[in-house]
C-alpha cells in the first residue's frame, strides 16, 4: 500500500454523509482510501463505489465485497454508476485537489519543495504536462491562467518572463521555472507566489474547475431525493463553485424564483457556513489548514 496521510476531516465528512447502513455510496476521490475505509464501517449490506484516476492510488484497492474502485476521472461518475447498477445513490463524498501523496511524491512534480520535471498530471496517462503549457501556450493564455487560477497580482509580468526565458531554453524542471519567475517575486513572498503559480499550471493541465463542475452538475443526477453531497475545498476557485452550486443550483450564485417569490433550489443547505479544522488537525495534519468542508442535502 502507498503511503497517505490522515484523511481530512474525517469524522465531519462521515457525519455529513448521514450514513443509510443500506445504502449506496460513492468516494470520488478515493486517494489512501481514509474516508472510503470509513464509510465502509458504517455499511452493512450498502455498497460503496470510489473513483481515482491516479496508478499509485489504484494500489490502496480495498479488499472488500462491498467495495468497488473504478480507475476514471469523476467526471464520468454517472456513467459508469450506471454501467455498475448502481443509481440513484444515497450520497457522495469528494476531497478536492490533490492529495499528500502527490505533493510528497517529487517525481510527480507538484511540489515546489523538491528539483522534479514540471509534470503535474494526476492522470499519469493524461498527454499534457506543466511544461507543455508553460512551452507552448502564448503569453496572453499564460497570462489568463495565471490571472484566473492562481490570483496572481503581476500575471502578465509572469507571462512576459516566461515566455522570453523559453526561447533561451525550454522550461523542464522545477528549477528552470523558479529561475524564470526570479525578477516577478517579491523578496519574502517566495513559497506563497510558487505555490500560486503551481496551483494555476495544476488546474490548468488537470482542467480541475471544468470537471468539477461537471461532477457537482451530474451529482443532482445521481443523488436521490433526501441524498448528501459532501465537498472538501481547498481553495476559493473551487469553493466559490461548490458555494454557489449548493445555494442555488448554479454556478453564478443568483436563485431562481416561482411565481410567488418562493425560492426553486434543487439542494437543502446541511451547512450555511463552511466547517473548517479544528486547531489541533491543522497541526497534527498540515494539508487541512486551507480545507473548506460543505454539505447539502438533494431536495
Amino acid at each position: 500500500m502507498m503511503e497517505y496521510h490522515n484523511p481530512v476531516l474525517l469524522k465531519e465528512c462521515i457525519d455529513g454523509l448521514n450514513i443509510n447502513p443500506k445504502g449506496i455510496y460513492v468516494d470520488v476521490t478515493f486517494g489512501g482510501g481514509g474516508h472510503s475505509r470509513e464509510i465502509l464501517k458504517h455499511l452493512t449490506t450498502g455498497k460503496l463505489y470510489a473513483f481515482d484516476q491516479d496508478d499509485d492510488a489504484v494500489k490502496n484497492k480495498i479488499a472488500d465485497e462491498r467495495f468497488v474502485l473504478i480507475k476514471q476521472n469523476f467526471r464520468y461518475l454517472k456513467n459508469f454508476l450506471k454501467m455498475h447498477n448502481a443509481l440513484p445513490i444515497d450520497g457522495l463524498l469528494a476531497d478536492l485537489g490533490v492529495s499528500s501523496h502527490q505533493f510528497d511524491e517529487a517525481s510527480r512534480g507538484f511540489s515546489t519543495r523538491f528539483e522534479a520535471k514540471l509534470d503535474m498530471r494526476m492522470d499519469q496517462n493524461g498527454k499534457q504536462t506543466a511544461a507543455d503549457v508553460l512551452n507552448n501556450y502564448s503569453e496572453e493564455e499564460l497570462k489568463r491562467i495565471f490571472k484566473l487560477y492562481g490570483e496572481i497580482e503581476n500575471a502578465g509580468r509572469l507571462a512576459y518572463a516566461i515566455f522570453h526565458a523559453r526561447k533561451e531554453k525550454p522550461l523542464q524542471t522545477v528549477t528552470d521555472l523558479k529561475k524564470a519567475m526570479e525578477s516577478c517575486v517579491k523578496r519574502g513572498r517566495e513559497n506563497q507566489y510558487y505555490a500560486q503559480v503551481f496551483q494555476a499550471l495544476r488546474i490548468e493541465v488537470n482542467k480541475e474547475l471544468d470537471v468539477l463542475q461537471e461532477l457537482l452538475l451530474q451529482s443532482l443526477e445521481v443523488l436521490k431525493p433526501g441524498g448528501r453531497l459532501v465537498v472538501i475545498s481547498y481553495h476559493s476557485l473551487e469553493d466559490r463553485l461548490v458555494k454557489n452550486m449548493m445555494r442555488s443550483g448554479k454556478f453564478e450564485g443568483e436563485v431562481d424564483k416561482d411565481f410567488y417569490g418562493n425560492k426553486l433550489t434543487p439542494f437543502e443547505l446541511i451547512t450555511r457556513k463552511p466547517i473548517v479544522p479544528s486547531a489541533k488537525e491543522n497541526e497534527e495534519n498540515s494539508r487541512a489548514r486551507s480545507a473548506k468542508l460543505r454539505i447539502c442535502e438533494k431536495k
